[in-house]
């Protein structure tokens, strides 16, 4: 398996492997694939890594600017983070996380937040703060993981894109 960054040959992979990770998850709207298409049409899709495996699009990551008021710089929202049901299980999502978060680090990002699984992100250092807070997400499942030393506190809001679909 290798990781990379998305090409323009991987963008109906990425919506299929979405759409599959995601359907019938009680928790998801069945929106994530057009989240992740229109970050990429409206140029706020910073870091998209594919996992692929003898030549197929196995899972996807996505990162992308949040705000959080008050002003805080370089922050990213982790997600969706995809894996192709019958992969799942295999340590694809682990790798993506570790590459993603390892490139966001390269790029200068301050930090990045989440609304998941705690079980699973917890392993990468993501913790519940609550000076941070995502209206409308029970706090359990919201997330935040500092990438440099500045503390932030404040509202974050996701682009857009999210709320568009």
């Amino acid at each position: 398996m290798i990781i990379r960054p998305e090409t323009q040959g991987d963008i109906e992979s990425i919506r299929h492997v979405t759409e599959a990770a995601f359907a019938g998850q009680p928790y998801s709207d069945q929106t994530e694939a057009r989240i992740i298409e229109r970050l990429r049409a409206e140029g706020a899709l910073t870091l998209s890594l594919v996992a692929e495996d003898d030549g197929e699009v196995i899972g996807h990551i996505a990162f992308s600017p949040v705000t959080i008021m008050p002003f805080a710089a370089d922050w990213y929202g982790l997600g969706p983070l995809s894996v192709r049901p019958d992969r799942q299980g295999r340590g694809t999502g682990s790798a993506l996380v570790r590459q993603g978060l390892d490139r966001m680090r390269n790029l200068g990002a301050s930090g990045c937040v989440l609304a998941g699984n705690p079980a699973f992100y917890g392993r990468f250092g993501f913790r519940n703060d609550p000076a941070l807070v995502f209206p409308g997400c029970a706090p359990q499942y919201f997330m935040v993981l500092p990438l440099a030393e500045t503390r932030v506190s404040g509202t974050v809001s996701y682009h857009p894109a999210f709320g568009a679909v």
